[in-house]
C-alpha cells in the first residue's frame, strides 16, 4: 500500500510517514499540492494524506484534482483550522475523512487501517462518487470546531447526495433545522425547494390537509382547491419537525404516502405522484415513543435510513465562545465590535444551556443590547449569571474535605458512576426522567451506564 504525504510543514510529513511507515506503508512526500502533482504518475496511490492551508493550492482544490486523475485514492484532509463546515465541505467533496492538527498516532492508524479494508474487501467499488462541491464556508450557521459537531458535519457531507430519508434527533434547540437545510443544499435537490413544517404546531384534525393538500367541499371551509406542501416541495426537500407529535392516524398516511412516492388530497379519490427527499426530527427518544406505542415502528425504520444526533450545548463546550462571538456579530447596532469579558466567557461555559444554541442566541442577543461595546456579567440575563453548580449533598454522595492518604480520594469516575446510580435509583429507573434530572441526552446517559456497568 503506497501513501503520498502533501504537507507543507516537514516535521508534519515526517510525523505521518514515521506512524505509517511502522504499519507497513510505502511512503513519498510531497511540500505542495502541486509538487504532488507532479507525482501523480509515478505510483497507483491508495492513500493521500494533504493538509487544506498551503501556500498555492489549496486542499480542497486538491481534493477536486486528485478525485479526476486517480478515483480510487483516499483522500484525508488535515487542517489546523477545523471548522464545522469545513468538515461538511470534505465530506461532501468526496474526502475519506477529515483530520484536526494535532492528532494522535491512533486516530491516523485507525484511517489507514479503514482505507487498508476498504481495498482489501474491494468495498470501493460500491462507495459513491460524490460530485466536487464548492467549499460552503459561508454557511455561517454552520459555526462551531469541537470534535463533536465536526464528526457530526462529516456525517452530513456523506449523506446529502443520497437520497435517503434522514431522521435528525437531538434537545430542543441544537439546530435540527440548520442541519436539515444543509442536507438539502448539500443535495442534487438543492436548486428545488425546502419547506420546513413543525408537526407540533399543526393541529391534528389539520395536519392532512397541510402535507397533502385538499379539494373544494372536503370539509367545513374548505372553499376551494388547495395545494399541500408536500406538492409544494415537489422534487425538492420536506423537514418533518417534531414527527412524534403525529397522531397514528396520519403516521398511516404518511407511511403510505413514503412507501408508494403518492398522495391523495384530502376529500380526493385521486392519487398524485410526488418526488421528495423526507428529513424527519425530534426531540424525544423515538426508540422509547416506539416501544410505548405512541410512534409506528414501520414508520420509524422508514424515516431511520440514516439517523443523525445531534450532541447539546453542553456537551460541546468548546464551541460556546465561538458561537457567542457569531451570535454578536449581526447585533451590533453601529458599533465597531463587541467584546466579552473574560468573566462572562466564564459564566457562560459554565451554565448547563437547557435550551441550547436558542437559549444562547436569545442571551447573546440581550446581553449586547445592553452592553457598552464589552458584554460584561451584569448583561447576562439573571439565571444564567446567577447559575451554580449543583452541590453534592449528603442525599447523593458524602465527600468530606479532610486529610487522607492520596490512594483514599475518590476518582472522577467513581463519582460520577455513583452520582448515575443513585438518580436511576431516584427515579425508579426511568431513563428519560434521569436525563432531564441530569441535563444529558439518551445516548450519553447509556454510555454512562455502559462504562460505569450500572445494572
Amino acid at each position: 500500500m503506497r501513501a503520498l504525504i502533501v504537507d507543507d510543514e516537514p516535521t508534519v510529513r515526517s510525523f505521518i510517514a514515521t506512524i505509517l511507515k511502522a504499519d507497513g506503508w510505502e511512503i513519498e512526500e510531497a511540500e505542495s499540492a502541486e509538487k504532488a502533482f507532479e507525482r501523480i504518475g509515478e505510483h497507483n496511490w491508495n492513500l493521500i494524506c494533504c493538509d487544506v492551508v498551503m501556500g498555492g493550492i489549496d486542499g480542497y482544490s486538491a481534493l477536486h484534482r486528485f478525485r479526476e486523475l486517480i478515483p480510487d485514492a483516499r483522500v484525508v484532509l488535515m487542517t489546523g483550522y477545523g471548522t464545522a463546515a469545513g468538515a461538511l465541505s470534505a465530506a461532501a467533496a468526496g474526502a475519506f475523512d477529515y483530520l484536526l492538527k494535532p492528532f494522535t498516532p491512533e486516530a491516523l492508524q485507525s484511517i489507514a487501517r479503514d482505507v487498508k479494508e476498504s481495498f482489501d474487501s474491494r468495498r470501493h467499488h460500491s462507495i459513491q462518487q460524490m460530485p466536487y462541491i464548492e467549499s460552503l464556508a459561508s454557511e455561517s450557521e454552520l459555526v462551531g470546531s469541537s470534535e463533536a459537531f465536526i464528526e457530526i458535519m462529516k456525517q452530513v457531507g456523506k449523506v446529502a447526495m443520497t437520497n435517503l430519508p434522514v431522521l435528525i434527533m437531538g434537545e430542543s434547540g441544537t439546530g435540527k433545522e440548520v442541519v436539515a437545510r444543509a442536507l438539502h443544499r448539500r443535495s442534487e435537490r438543492a436548486i428545488k425547494p425546502f419547506v420546513a413544517v413543525n408537526c407540533g404546531a399543526i393541529p391534528a384534525e389539520l395536519i392532512e390537509s397541510e402535507l397533502f393538500g385538499h379539494i373544494r367541499g372536503a370539509f367545513t371551509g374548505a372553499d376551494k382547491d388547495r395545494i399541500g406542501l408536500f406538492e409544494e416541495a415537489n422534487g425538492g426537500t420536506v423537514f418533518l419537525d417534531e414527527i412524534t407529535e403525529t397522531s397514528p392516524t396520519f403516521q398511516v398516511k404518511l407511511l403510505r404516502a413514503l412507501q408508494e412516492n403518492e398522495i391523495r388530497r384530502v376529500g380526493s379519490n385521486r392519487t398524485q405522484r410526488i418526488d421528495v427527499r423526507v428529513i424527519a426530527a425530534s426531540n424525544r427518544d423515538i426508540e422509547e415513543e416506539v416501544q410505548a406505542g405512541r410512534f409506528r415502528q414501520d414508520l420509524y425504520y422508514r424515516l431511520n435510513a440514516f439517523s443523525i444526533n445531534l450532541p447539546p450545548l453542553r456537551e460541546r463546550v468548546s464551541d460556546i465562545v465561538t458561537l457567542a462571538h457569531h451570535f454578536a456579530r449581526p447585533y451590533k447596532y453601529k458599533r465597531a465590535s463587541v467584546g466579552f469579558e473574560r468573566k462572562a466567557i466564564e459564566i457562560l461555559e459554565k451554565y448547563p444551556w437547557p435550551g441550547n444554541i436558542r437559549e444562547l442566541e436569545n442571551a447573546i442577543r440581550r446581553a449586547v443590547a445592553l452592553c457598552n461595546g464589552v458584554v460584561r456579567p451584569e448583561d447576562l440575563p439573571e439565571r444564567i449569571k446567577e447559575y451554580r453548580l449543583p452541590e453534592i449533598t449528603n442525599n447523593s454522595i458524602e465527600i468530606r474535605v479532610e486529610e487522607k492518604p492520596e490512594n483514599e480520594w475518590l476518582t472522577l469516575a467513581q463519582i460520577e458512576g455513583e452520582y448515575v446510580r443513585r438518580v436511576l435509583r431516584f427515579t425508579g429507573n426511568n431513563k428519560q426522567r434521569a436525563t432531564r434530572i441530569l441535563q444529558i441526552d439518551r445516548k450519553t446517559l447509556d454510555r454512562m451506564i455502559q462504562r460505569h456497568k450500572i445494572e
